[in-house]
């Protein structure tokens, strides 16, 4: 054996350790993604968070503001009512059912719907879970974001039906949006990742 034995000897077994490293580093790594080099990220980023955030105005609920969230950035604001409004002695109780608004807490968001034929709601609506108000007995049930409209989403005869303007933002306890703004809000939703919850402060 020459004197160089010993070193190509060790050369070989480091290479042999460096290659078992990259082997383990890839059979560790999380399944359909590559390992990272070292201090590099994973090439794909995580999808966006989307969240509807319901703001609201104890001075005139029939000016509070529903907003689109997308990673902790707010992307779209809407003017909105909730309630029958300030000049209502229950307008801001969020326990009265069929009266006040919307009790402050986070709702699961069903999905969306272009042609909803409920009874009182038709149209552009996005259901929610019903909710507990704070005096811990009242559930608050049939929640929705909705219009005033038809069913295919236009302008009907009768007052249900059809947006008379300001007036109309008072509602029953739902988040109630103009048409035009419901059919942004709609197209913004097609945009990015699906809100699956609705924040009331």
């Amino acid at each position: 054996m020459s004197a160089t034995s010993p070193l190509r000897a060790r050369a070989a077994v480091i290479g042999l350790s460096a290659m078992a490293l990259v082997t383990v580093a890839a059979a560790t790594a999380p399944s359909g993604q590559a390992a990272p080099a070292s201090g590099g990220r994973p090439a794909a980023a995580a999808a966006a968070v989307t969240t509807l955030k319901f703001v609201r105005n104890a001075s005139d609920p029939q000016n509070s503001r529903l907003m689109v969230v997308r990673n902790n950035k707010t992307e779209a604001v809407f003017r909105a009512g909730s309630g029958l409004g300030r000049n209502n002695a229950k307008g801001r109780d969020e326990c009265a059912s069929g009266k006040g608004w919307l009790p402050a807490g986070t709702y699961t968001v069903g999905a969306r719907q272009t042609r909803y034929n409920g009874n009182f709601i038709k149209g552009y609506a996005i259901p929610l879970s019903n909710k507990t108000c704070k005096n811990g007995r009242t559930t608050r049930t049939e929640l929705f974001i909705h219009s005033e409209m038809t069913r295919a989403g236009g302008q009907g005869s009768t007052e249900s039906r059809r947006w008379d303007g300001v007036g109309d933002y008072k509602s029953a306890g739902c988040i109630k949006l103009a048409p035009e703004d419901i059919k942004k809000l709609f197209r913004n939703l097609g945009r990015g990742s699906v809100p699956n919850r609705l924040v009331v402060v």
